[in-house]
């Protein structure tokens, strides 16, 4: 599992006193209030920015760090992702996962049958969409739903899965 979780991307700068604009990659972007610190991803190093406001605007959060009060202060940060520690992700439910923990995990049917690797997750609006790597069926489309879905094993790195009459062909 990794030790760090994708909040965001800085798309750009915002206004000239040093904010910027971030697409958010978490399902909730209202808990960029509750962050006190995200960290940039430079090729050298993780740089640890303190949030000192936050402001929404369409789909997108604006965030204005401690220390950087100009826009050529803040330049690095456009198209760099934004992490936090995996301590300070929010609690999840039991059935919830990461995406990132699901990143890579081996998938078999109901008979123990090795199916492919999870490549993917499309977010949809009704459910998550789980894209499975296959060497017989190429890309396969299953729907992350309980009659799909039977067991996700993050020790073991195993999704189990039923396939649902139609799922490939």
């Amino acid at each position: 599992m990794e030790d760090f979780l994708k909040v965001g991307v800085v798309t750009t700068t915002h206004g000239i006193r040093g904010e910027v604009k971030v697409y958010p990659t978490t399902d909730d972007p209202e808990r960029f209030l509750e962050l006190p610190y995200v960290l940039a991803d430079t090729p050298k190093e993780k740089v640890h920015l303190d949030i000192e406001q936050v402001r929404f605007f369409k789909n997108l959060v604006i965030l204005k760090f401690e220390k950087y009060d100009n826009i050529n202060d803040i330049m690095f940060l456009k198209g760099k992702d934004l992490w936090i520690p995996r301590e300070l992700g929010q609690h999840l439910e039991e059935g919830e996962y990461y995406i990132a923990d699901l990143l890579g995990m081996q998938v078999v049917l109901e008979d123990g049958t090795v199916f492919g690797t999870l490549k993917n997750v499309m977010e949809t609006g009704a459910n998550d969409v789980y894209i499975i790597d296959t060497k017989e069926h190429g890309e396969v489309l299953i729907p992350a739903i309980r009659d799909c879905i039977l067991d996700v094993d993050l020790e073991q790195n195993i999704m189990k899965i039923h396939l649902l009459k139609g799922l490939v062909e």
